[in-house]
């Protein structure tokens, strides 16, 4: 491998970033507290957040009403592994943290997709650079495992049946999807969360996916998240 092609990689690595999706489940025994305890847990919860914007992105979610298993999910984006942990565990060290479970978590790590070529498209397809989430309402996320058949494909043949999936993606310009690559990281392939105003217009989407050539090599892609984008406060005033 020549000295440049070495370069190149490894500052392509750099500048990988790791995605993190924290998925929280409150106890029942939160919503038989009284209000000044919540008041307060709440209170320090948020503090606890506000100390770590400064070095990590953040997206808050609820998902009060969409899943019954997760209540909030913190979408976490960091050049560090170390900074995401240190989130989880001041987070947890709180009042509030002694009533929560986390019954899902994903972590993955943006990439340039290998069956994009020189292609460039807005928003459709994950790049390598430092990920800056958009401002849409919903964020859909899943986990997705591939069938081991598909690598044993010829990669000429792979690439010629991503593009016809991508093409399906460039019909629903409104969309931007984050691929993440987990391999070796957790147990799923990848992690993918589109971004989206429109939810009827997102299942539009996953349904003409069904029809690509692609979706017959797909093992699993489940459980899915429907995820309402909140400010923090909002986000712990929904959870009762």
């Amino acid at each position: 491998m020549e000295e440049s092609v070495v370069d190149e990689k490894a500052r392509e690595r750099s500048q990988r970033r790791y995605l993190r999706y924290i998925f929280f489940k409150v106890s029942r025994e939160w919503r038989m507290e009284d209000e000044q305890t919540r008041g307060e847990a709440r209170k320090e919860f948020l503090n606890a957040l506000k100390t770590k914007s400064g070095s990590l992105t953040m997206r808050f979610y609820s998902l009060v009403g969409t899943r019954g298993d997760t209540d909030f999910m913190i979408w976490v984006i960091s050049k560090d592994l170390e900074a995401i942990q240190s989130l989880a565990s001041e987070l947890m060290s709180t009042k509030l943290g002694r009533y929560l479970d986390v019954p899902y978590s994903y972590i993955a790590m943006s990439k340039g997709s290998t069956y994009l070529g020189s292609h460039k498209h807005e928003g459709q397809e994950g790049a390598s650079e430092e990920r800056v989430p958009g401002n849409t309402k919903y964020l859909f996320v899943y986990p997705f495992v591939k069938k081991r058949e598909w690598y044993k494909i010829p990669f000429t043949e792979r690439q010629r049946i991503m593009a016809e999936h991508f093409k399906v993606g460039h019909k629903y310009p409104e969309i931007k999807i984050n691929t993440g690559y987990s391999f070796g990281l957790d147990d799923q392939e990848f992690v993918l969360g589109f971004e989206a105003d429109n939810p009827a217009e997102f299942l539009d989407l996953v349904e003409e996916l069904r029809t690509s050539d692609a979706s017959k090599y797909t093992e699993r892609e489940t459980p899915i998240f429907t995820c309402i984008a909140v400010d923090p406060a909002t986000m712990l005033k929904l959870i009762g």
